[in-house]
């Protein structure tokens, strides 16, 4: 069984950065994609970063998040992150990691998901 356990989350200032984990067990991690998701209040849950498995670590992310956030991982640790940096309110949301796969160039969510971390970006 795949478990996968968020952490980072937290309250924040506009303008200021987070660093979320997402730790991978049961699973080969190196041989899966991986993808962060957000969900806000009353928002639907988008992706906003994935990384592609393969030893060249191919990334894609949302517009919104281009230039401010950095997805990466470290297979020695089972490990992926996403770097949140010149965080603004609207980054607010539950964030989630996802065990996926790539296909044409998208990236698609497993069934296997965290719990979740909550970040808070506020005054």
């Amino acid at each position: 069984q795949v478990q996968l356990v968020e952490s980072g989350g937290g309250l924040v200032q506009p303008g200021g950065s987070l660093r979320l984990s997402c730790a991978a067990s049961g699973t080969i991690f190196s041989i899966h994609a991986m993808g962060w998701y957000r969900q806000a209040p009353g928002k639907q849950r988008e992706l906003v970063a994935g990384i592609t498995s393969s030893s060249g670590g191919s990334t894609n992310y949302i517009d919104s998040v281009k230039g401010r956030f950095t997805i990466s991982r470290d297979n020695a640790k089972n490990t992926v992150y996403l770097q949140m940096n010149s965080l603004k309110p609207e980054d607010t949301a539950v964030y989630l990691c996802n065990v996926g796969t790539y296909y044409r160039g998208n990236y698609y969510p497993s069934n296997y998901w965290g719990q979740g971390t909550e970040v808070t970006v506020s005054s």
